[in-house]
């Protein structure tokens, strides 16, 4: 008797949402998933849930006002949005900033790239499962929140960089506080390593997962982390140097990997650069002004200018039209969080939905930053 079972089944591709309100999205993203199984076959992201046309607020606003909308965009790198728009129009007026307000820039910006990655990492364990990580991150992150709610009332959405320098001066107990984390944070830092990045179901979880080739990274126009973990060069501090980076030493952070892991080694390290960064500088504030004198109406004379800066998620340019009024003719936002997404679907085929999670995690994405 023949005792053979044809097997007549066959897989069929089907289609599923995640999101846009899905924890894994990190905001208001739509995922449409096509998967045969649990492996994935297409991601199509669809954007828009959250758009709040700031770039076109931008050009019926006045060039300080424009500042003020910059940090509802990446809302964790809120600081160095402003001061990218800042930048950009005191390289159009070519006026001088002082030396004070170059180093306590830099300084925030670096506490606010720590914060960033506290909070990610926090997030980034927790959406694989480990939840102890999420109150470590946000421990460490509500020392900095504290400094910055202390030096210009914002914890979050600060508003403390204003064209020609900074809205005041810092808080007399600004240099003390921030030591006191760096003392804090550099016993800390280890035990991320030691609940997390040395775990080893973290580490089967992550490794070989998400590839990125470095030629991949240049075409898609990554940036920041997700760039740098696939051996591409790309850290604005280093390659265009602003504020007072070409004054303090520091590692542009590469891995050659591209996988998952590497990402999240990246930004891990990036922390110890940050601290670095902080020390060199926090015993060597100048005296002086913290603002450069500027007319009350600014009128960027006629023209094009652009500026971009390292944000946490990497880089941001700032595109300004003027016809010498005091609005922009035109305002553009290079989102490194927009490129950053346009690779997910080409780092995410094959695997499963269970890599995806972790992938996404590890482009750092802030959905208000891409659709502005």
């Amino acid at each position: 008797m023949d005792t053979t079972i044809t097997n007549n089944f066959k897989s069929e591709e089907y289609q599923i949402n995640m999101g846009p309100q899905h924890p894994a999205t990190h905001g208001v993203l739509r995922l449409l998933l096509t998967i045969d199984g649990e492996i994935i076959k297409r991601v199509e992201p669809d954007l828009g849930y959250i758009h709040r046309s700031i770039e076109k607020m931008c050009e019926r606003d006045s060039y300080q006002q424009i500042v003020h909308l910059t940090d509802r965009m990446d809302y964790l790198s809120s600081h160095i949005n402003n001061e990218a728009v800042c930048l950009t129009v005191e390289n159009a007026l070519q006026l001088e900033i002082p030396e004070r307000v170059k180093v306590i820039r830099t300084i925030i910006a670096e506490l606010t790239r720590i914060a960033s990655h506290t909070l990610w990492w926090g997030v980034m364990g927790m959406d694989v499962g480990a939840l102890t990580t999420y109150f470590y991150g946000f421990r460490d992150r509500e020392m900095i929140n504290d400094i910055f709610e202390e030096t210009c009332g914002a914890r979050l959405t600060m508003n403390y960089n204003i064209p020609g320098g900074l809205m005041f001066d810092i808080h007399p107990n600004f240099v003390k506080r921030t030591k006191e984390f760096i003392a804090h944070f550099k016993t800390k830092l280890p035990e991320y390593d030691l609940l997390l990045s040395n775990n080893i179901i973290f580490r089967k979880r992550m490794e070989g997962i998400g590839i990125l080739t470095k030629e991949d990274a240049i075409s898609f126009g990554a940036s920041g982390p997700v760039g740098r973990a696939s051996g591409y060069s790309c850290d604005v501090r280093k390659h265009h140097s602003y504020s007072a980076y070409d004054k303090v030493k520091f590692n542009e952070v590469l891995k050659t990997e591209g996988d998952t892991y590497a990402r999240y080694q990246v930004r891990v390290l990036e922390m110890w650069e940050s601290l670095s960064i902080i020390e060199q500088l926090i015993d060597n504030i100048p005296e002086g002004d913290f603002f450069a004198k500027t007319n009350t109406v600014i009128k960027l004379p006629e023209g094009e200018y652009y500026q971009k800066v390292e944000t946490a998620r990497g880089e941001l340019g700032v595109y300004i039209v003027s016809t010498g009024t005091k609005n922009p003719y035109r305002m553009k936002f290079r989102s490194p969080g927009f490129s950053n997404l346009s690779l997910l679907n080409h780092i995410a085929v094959g695997g499963k939905i269970g890599d995806l999670v972790a992938t996404m995690a590890t482009l750092d994405l802030v959905i208000p930053d891409i659709d502005r």
